[in-house]
């Protein structure tokens, strides 16, 4: 155990947060899972005082954290090749691969995506989050904005919260999806496997739209639209309509298709080994002129090939 508290002081952007909300954004290098962790076995006093996790702090409270045994997560720069597809002095847009997470967290306590960005703009460390705004599943590809600057952190987060910086994502869904729609329902954290999320009544307001782009025996090509952006929504979603994405190993992606697709692309299926999902298209306003920008990236090799597959059937 660690004897000395790390102390810091409520800032007038986090007067009015809960005590765990604060101290995540205070304390960076613990995951907020951890941290609550902590609160309730005591390891918090805000103004000397132990206050449970739902409580809301007030600016120039001080709030001290003696943490556990609980290796501590490094926001700082390591030497990680980043694939960005575009720069200038207030964005970055990167084109995410498989298998990298975006931040430090429990498990992943550094290898990140934002280590790679830290160590590549040194400026990302006197923002918020190293200018992460939104984010991708470790093992979902494609497009993500990183805030380059103040102004640029302040447009992207108005932009996400009015619902204009629009997020398109590629998707195989299970079984056959008849109509376009959307999905609109509450998701939170999952109450019996905190990896999991799900809908939940007590969950945050969630609304997805999804279009279809093709059918198949057993599958149907999406391309989705993000309203809002819950940690695993597109997922979650899909499954809650009962079409969980092709692949998904958390939420029912796995279950057998038919017999009528062909074995070499039960064999695609068997390797791609993550969820068939791309974050395809991202467009906004530029945060320093107000101008109209989009990207868009192309699928990557596991999931184009079992594009091709299908279209083949």
């Amino acid at each position: 155990m660690q004897s000395q508290g790390l102390e810091k002081t409520v800032s007038l952007e986090l007067a009015g947060a809960r005590v765990d909300a604060a101290a995540a954004q205070l304390f960076p290098d613990y995951s907020r899972a951890r941290i609550t962790a902590w609160i309730r076995e005591g390891r918090m006093t805000v103004d000397g005082e132990i206050l449970k996790p739902k409580v809301k702090v007030f600016e120039g409270q001080v709030m001290v954290l003696t943490p556990g045994d609980e290796p501590q997560v490094n926001w700082g720069p390591q030497d990680i090749p980043i694939p960005v597809l575009y720069e200038d002095d207030d964005l970055i847009i990167v084109d995410k691969p498989v298998n990298m997470v975006v931040h430090p967290g429990a498990g992943n306590h550094d290898g990140t995506l934002v280590n790679g960005l830290m160590f590549r703009y040194p400026e990302l460390a006197a923002l918020p989050r190293a200018g992460i705004v939104h984010r991708i599943d470790k093992d979902t590809t494609g497009l993500l904005a990183v805030a380059r600057s103040e102004r640029a952190h302040k447009s992207l987060t108005e932009q996400l919260q009015d619902r204009s910086l629009g997020r398109e994502y590629w998707c195989i869904a299970l079984g056959q999806i008849r109509t376009p729609g959307k999905v609109e329902a509450r998701v939170g954290r999952h109450s019996g496997h905190r990896t999991r999320m799900a809908v939940t009544p007590n969950g945050r307001e969630s609304l997805t739209y999804y279009r279809i782009e093709a059918r198949f025996p057993g599958a149907t090509e999406l391309k989705v639209t993000l309203a809002t952006g819950r940690t695993h929504q597109i997922r979650v979603h899909m499954a809650h309509i009962n079409h969980p994405l092709l692949g998904d190993p958390l939420y029912g992606g796995n279950r057998l298709l038919p017999m009528t697709l062909s074995e070499e692309f039960r064999q695609a299926q068997q390797g791609l080994g993550r969820q068939a999902l791309h974050a395809q298209r991202l467009k906004m306003k530029h945060p320093a002129d107000g101008r109209d920008i989009e990207w868009t990236s192309p699928l990557p090799d596991d999931l184009a090939r079992l594009r091709a597959l299908l279209h083949a059937l």
